[in-house]
């Protein structure tokens, strides 16, 4: 039997992709979601959370979306004060590790604040698999004794990964309603396989924040609407083992 996590990123990014996320959880496939802690749906999905113990609730590392929580990390932002974008980030425009360091502690510390179990992370934009964020990632995953998202189907050096594979091709025009029934032809009967995805419903935020928008309508209805073959299974992470 394949076990099954179906994990629902952008969680906090807006009260719109928040209610979509709870709904795919409450009435579909979602399992388990990601949230960032430094955009403006954070409470509100804090308490989404809260009402509903039973979704596995992990961080979404941010430093390519929204502002920072800190005020004291100038190699992250632009002159608006906002995180710098992904293809700013990756040119190498003088990153500053401590200021990461900093910056990913506060949103995990602000995590933790909620009183909301916290059992992984990963990241949005996959930034935590850049290599030179590989001593910060090693030294968070330790410190807070959390699992962390493979890098494509890599896992990370030195710390524990949260599913021995991981599917990141759920997006899209490749976000179908046959993708899971193809899972069995594609992941290996008795393992823990992670698919990432994007529900959500619509608000201004998402509309004019995120490239990827009306799709994440499509998702959800995806994910509340199809059934996994006989082979798969949702991963329960009260009964089933450690993932590590």
């Amino acid at each position: 039997m394949i076990k099954l996590i179906v994990n629902a990123d952008d969680f906090g990014y807006s009260r719109a992709v928040n209610f979509g996320i709870i709904d795919a959880f409450t009435h579909g496939i979602v399992n388990s979601a990601t949230l960032m802690t430094n955009m403006p749906g954070a409470e509100h999905a804090f308490i989404l959370a809260r009402n509903n113990p039973d979704l596995h609730v992990g961080i979404h590392l941010v430093l390519t979306c929204g502002r920072p929580i800190l005020d004291d990390v100038p190699s992250l932002v632009d002159e608006s004060g906002n995180f710098k974008s992904l293809k700013v980030l990756l040119k190498g425009n003088n990153l500053n590790l401590d200021d990461v360091e900093k910056e990913w502690t506060a949103q995990i510390e602000k995590f933790l604040d909620s009183g909301i179990r916290l059992t992984h992370f990963d990241s949005h934009h996959h930034v935590h698999a850049i290599a030179e964020l590989l001593p910060i990632v090693q030294k968070l995953s330790r410190k807070y004794n959390l699992a962390v998202r493979r890098a494509d189907n890599d896992a990370i050096e030195g710390v524990p990964a949260f599913s021995n594979q991981f599917l990141h091709d759920f997006y899209g025009k490749t976000a179908t309603y046959d993708y899971f029934e193809d899972l069995p032809n594609r992941v290996q009967d008795g393992i823990t396989v992670e698919v990432m995805t994007h529900p959500g419903y619509l608000d201004n935020a998402i509309l004019n924040g995120s490239s990827y928008n009306t799709d994440r309508v499509k998702e959800l209805d995806i994910l509340t609407s199809i059934k996994l073959p006989a082979t798969v299974e949702l991963f329960n992470f009260h009964c089933d083992n450690n993932l590590d």
